[in-house]
């Protein structure tokens, strides 16, 4: 069962779970929120089944890795803009192109750093991609008004003479 506890304070860790089996058994957490920061495990397109979705269709399958990721970013409070670094493992670079055309539309305006690689398999053979997501979300911004305040000066005190 998912957990919700959307924690700022600096060096407080929170955590969520989307309840694979994985989790467990390997001992980490699906996004773990430490201040500002949010950090998303390596995230493959694991369906509300607990099975992988479209085995042989790399653009569905990041789809769904997406929007795992962003379940995961909002149970902690964040969301897919925060998103300031992915990175993304592939098991045949020939699904590039697949992969593009699922990312492009929803980071065309974001636009976080990120690196693509290839590698040699994944833990379920019906896997054809993982990503890691980090979001930094941004402290709320003062209101028009309250930055429109003018900053209070301090006087330093009256030095005292002798007289």
């Amino acid at each position: 069962m998912p957990r919700r506890a959307p924690s700022r304070a600096a060096g407080e860790r929170t955590r969520y779970s989307s309840g694979t089996v994985w989790e467990r058994a390997v001992g980490y957490s699906r996004a773990v929120r430490v201040g500002t920061h949010v950090y998303v495990s390596g995230t493959t397109a694991t369906g509300p089944d607990g099975r992988i979705v479209a085995p042989d269709d790399a653009y569905r399958q990041a789809l769904q890795v997406l929007d795992n990721i962003e379940r995961g970013l909002e149970a902690l409070g964040s969301e897919r803009a925060a998103i300031v670094r992915l990175r993304i493992f592939v098991k045949e670079i020939a699904d590039f192109p697949a992969i593009v055309r699922a990312l492009g539309p929803r980071f065309r305006d974001i636009r976080p750093a990120a690196t693509l690689v290839e590698v040699s398999g994944f833990v379920d053979p019906a896997m054809r991609l993982e990503v890691e997501a980090e979001a930094e979300d941004l402290p709320v911004r003062p209101t028009a008004r309250a930055a429109r305040r003018p900053e209070r000066r301090h006087r330093a005190p009256a030095r005292h003479r002798p007289s």
